[in-house]
């Protein structure tokens, strides 16, 4: 497991990463009182950042270590994560073709599921 090299994924709290076959991969993040929103749960821009930066580096290690650019991401709240939780994200290669990587996600704390995530990622030359 490694801790991501992102100045971004360091600024929001931290991040780290684990590859677990060639298409599964985990990534872990905790929230941190930086990551509240009003409503003292976690920001919603908080997940989706957690979200596009876990799927990103599957995209990138999938791709052979090419850089990928996020080219869309759809995702779901189903429920709150609070201060303290420490949070996992599920991440599934669906498809990659020479140019394009399809992904999905699920993020969940010790009790329930907190988004769905699905994106795709343009492979860069």
């Amino acid at each position: 497991m490694e801790e991501t090299k992102s100045d971004f994924a360091n600024h929001i709290g931290g991040m780290r990463v684990k590859r677990i076959d060639e298409d599964n991969y985990e990534f872990f993040a905790e929230v941190k009182e930086i990551n509240l929103n009003t409503g003292k749960i976690a920001h919603g821009g908080f997940i989706c950042s957690i979200a596009d930066t876990g799927m990103g580096n599957a995209a990138h290690q999938k791709a052979g270590d090419k850089r990928c650019v996020t080219i869309s991401l759809d995702i779901k709240f189903i429920s709150a994560a609070k201060i303290g939780q420490k949070l996992i994200g599920k991440v599934k290669i669906q498809k990659k073709t020479n140019t394009l990587v399809f992904i999905s996600c699920e993020i969940s704390n010790s009790e329930n599921i907190v988004a769905n995530v699905s994106g795709v990622w343009k492979i860069l030359k």
